[in-house]
């Protein structure tokens, strides 16, 4: 797993002269990661954050997904599938619905949506109603049957489906299997698993393991983190996300439809200190 154990901090009386010191000890394509003003003694001191671009570049290529495919819908008609799963509460329907009601989220390709989360009072309703407000094309399943004729409807209208799913309870074995066989039927071309960012290591260690691939079931292909904005401090989400070994499209940071979505990558790659500048402005996938 690549990391950056390489980064060194380092403090002078003025930047110039630390960001020399940082370029002697780790080369002339040393980058600045952060830099502060601290005292020390009393005395006011620069001290910034430096690690070799490689260590980044390494990152950034642990986390970075493939492009989505440049034509969406498949050559047999199908649309291309994305499933979000994960725990209760980690934020999978409202996520669902910043995928489907951005405009130009997907570029020309129009979304829809299609829940199996049948379960949870409320979700079903709460999709409905981003869909019907944005005129996003809806589906709900029950059962297996009615997998194809749900897709088939939706094929007319969409080029990507967003499916949501239900959270999964270490109490309800049974329920978790039906969906999740439900989930093998419509076979999705991505599964992401969305994880709270307040979320303990190890249990996102255990979580994840829970919805890796089996002989029975398909497994997660991305990460997303969401809730962003309910932890104090993001320096630990890439450790998180790096931890996870898979890679990341998104991640969101609020619970504003649809606007609190981004990108994954500029985003936790500024949790190491990279200023706002590094993050490309926000273009739909």
């Amino acid at each position: 797993m690549p990391n950056l154990t390489s980064a060194e901090r380092f403090r002078g009386a003025d930047l110039s002269r630390v960001a020399d010191r940082a370029r002697r000890t780790l080369g002339d394509d040393v980058m600045i990661l952060h830099s502060r003003t601290v005292r020390d003694g009393g005395v006011p001191m620069v001290e910034v954050l430096a690690a070799p671009s490689y260590a980044i570049d390494a990152v950034r290529r642990h986390l970075e997904p493939k492009p989505l495919p440049t034509t969406l819908r498949k050559a047999d008609g199908r649309p291309y599938c994305i499933a979000l799963v994960g725990p209760t509460g980690a934020g999978k329907t409202t996520t669902a619905a910043k995928l489907a009601v951005r405009r130009g989220m997907f570029g020309a390709a129009r979304p829809g949506l299609l829940t199996i989360d049948t379960y949870r009072v409320g979700g079903m309703e709460q999709l409905a109603t981003y869909a019907e407000l944005a005129n996003v094309p809806f589906e709900v399943v029950y059962d297996a049957r009615e997998v194809e004729s749900a897709i088939k409807r939706l094929s007319q209208e969409c080029d990507v489906i967003i499916i949501d799913t239900p959270g999964r309870s270490p109490a309800s074995a049974e329920l978790t299997e039906r969906w999740r066989s439900l989930l093998d039927t419509i076979a999705p071309d991505e599964v992401h698993l969305v994880l709270p960012a307040s979320l303990r290591a190890d249990l996102a260690v255990d979580i994840s393991r829970a919805y890796a691939s089996s002989r029975a079931h398909c497994g997660t292909t991305h990460l997303l983190i969401s809730k962003l904005d309910e932890v104090p401090s993001e320096r630990g989400v890439t450790d998180l996300a790096l931890s996870l070994e898979m890679p990341t499209r998104w991640i969101t940071d609020g619970q504003d439809v649809p606007a609190d979505l981004k990108p994954g990558v500029p985003r936790l790659l500024r949790t190491w200190g990279l200023s706002a500048d590094a993050e490309s402005d926000w273009m739909p996938a």
